[in-house]
C-alpha cells in the first residue's frame, strides 16, 4: 500500500484536529535524532531547514539535509520539507527565491515554502503564484505565508504584549481568503501573536517569550479559507493556547528553538551528547508540549 502523501497528511491533520510537528534542523546532527523520536512515539513529523539555517546556521544546504535525511528516513513516519524561502530576507536583502524552490524540487523535497510576507499583498501573490507553479508541476505542495511572524529581525522589537494587543502584522481574515484563492498556495502560515526564535548571535540562547494566540482571530482566518494553516514559532506558546489552534486549522507547527538550544547547550560534552540532548527535547515536544504520539495512526495508517 503506498504511503500518504505530505498533502494528504496534511488535509488529514486539518480534518482531525490533529497537528503535525515540523522541525527545522540548524546542525546535520539533529537529523537522527529527530526522526528516531518521531518514530519512537509513533507520531508523524516533518524535517526541515529554511535558507536561514544554511546561511546563519550550519546546515551547510538544502542538498546536504536531503542527503542526511535520506540515511534515515522512514515513510511511515517523516517528510522533507523546505521551509522559510524568503523573497526579502531578515536582513532586507532580495532573494534568488525561484532558484531555491528549483533546488529543492530537484533534491526531491516533498513541500517547500515561499515566504514573500515583506512584500506588498499583491507581490505576494505573484510570487506564491510563480513558486506554486513550480511546486505544482512536481506534484508537491507549497506553503507561503501572510502578515508578518516577528522574531528574526536584527533589530529589537517592541514588547510582545505591545505587539499582542495591538495586532500588529497580524494576517488579515479578508486578505487571507483572497490569497489563498489567488496565489495556489496548499498551506498558509499565519501571524495571530506567534514570533520566531531570535537568530543573532547574541540573543539565540534566551528563552523566548511565552506567546500567546488570539484564538478568535485563528477562527476568522480558518473560516474564510479552505486550506490548511501553519504556525510559526511554535517554541514557548503556551499550551492551552496551542491545544485549542488544532481545533480551528492549524494542522502544522514548526519548532525550532525547543530542540536547537538543547543541542548548543551539548555540543561541548560531543556530538552523542548534544544528540541525546536533542532526542530528549524531542520527547518533550511530542508527548508533553502537543500531544500527538501515536498520531501516525490517524495520519499515515497506510505506514
Amino acid at each position: 500500500m503506498p504511503y500518504a502523501s505530505t498533502q494528504q497528511l496534511m488535509r488529514r491533520a486539518c480534518t482531525a484536529g490533529v497537528v503535525i510537528p515540523a522541525f527545522n534542523i540548524p546542525y546535520l546532527p539533529m537529523v537522527e535524532p529527530v526522526v528516531k523520536a518521531i518514530k519512537d512515539t509513533n507520531s508523524v513529523g516533518l524535517v526541515m531547514a529554511a535558507r536561514l539555517e544554511w546561511e546563519k546556521f550550519e546546515t551547510g544546504s538544502l542538498e546536504a539535509l536531503q542527503a542526511e535525511y535520506e540515511k534515515c528516513k522512514l515513510p511511515g513516519h517523516t517528510r522533507l520539507h523546505l521551509d522559510h524561502v524568503p523573497v526579502i530576507d531578515e536582513d532586507d536583502l532580495r532573494v534568488d527565491f525561484m532558484e531555491i524552490i528549483q533546488r529543492a524540487v530537484d533534491a526531491g523535497y516533498e513541500s517547500v515554502m515561499v515566504d514573500g510576507s515583506r512584500l506588498s499583498f499583491a507581490e505576494n501573490v505573484a510570487c506564491t503564484k510563480e513558486a506554486a507553479d513550480v511546486a505544482h508541476a512536481a506534484g508537491i505542495p507549497i506553503e507561503a505565508e501572510l502578515g508578518a511572524v516577528m522574531g528574526h529581525e536584527s533589530g529589537p522589537l517592541p514588547p510582545y504584549e505591545e505587539l499582542f494587543a495591538s495586532g500588529k502584522g497580524f494576517t488579515d481574515p479578508d486578505e487571507a481568503k483572497q490569497f489563498a484563492g489567488q496565489s495556489g498556495c496548499d498551506w498558509l502560515s499565519v501571524a495571530i501573536g506567534n514570533i520566531h526564535g531570535a537568530i543573532s548571535a547574541a540573543a539565540k540562547g534566551k528563552k523566548k517569550v511565552a506567546a500567546r494566540l488570539n484564538i478568535e482571530h485563528l477562527d476568522r482566518i480558518h473560516k474564510t479559507t479552505d486550506i490548511p494553516l501553519v504556525l510559526h514559532g511554535g517554541t514557548g506558546i503556551r499550551k492551552e493556547y496551542i491545544m485549542d489552534s488544532m481545533k480551528h486549522g492549524i494542522a502544522k507547527i514548526n519548532v525550532a528553538t525547543a530542540i536547537r538550544q538543547p543541542y548548543e547547550a551539548a555540543i561541548a560534552s560531543g556530538i552523542e551528547a548534544a544528540q541525546q540532548a536533542v532526542y530528549d527535547a524531542m520527547l518533550v515536544v511530542i508527548k508533553e508540549d502537543l500531544e500527538v504520539q501515536d498520531s501516525a495512526k490517524i495520519l499515515n495508517p497506510e505506514g
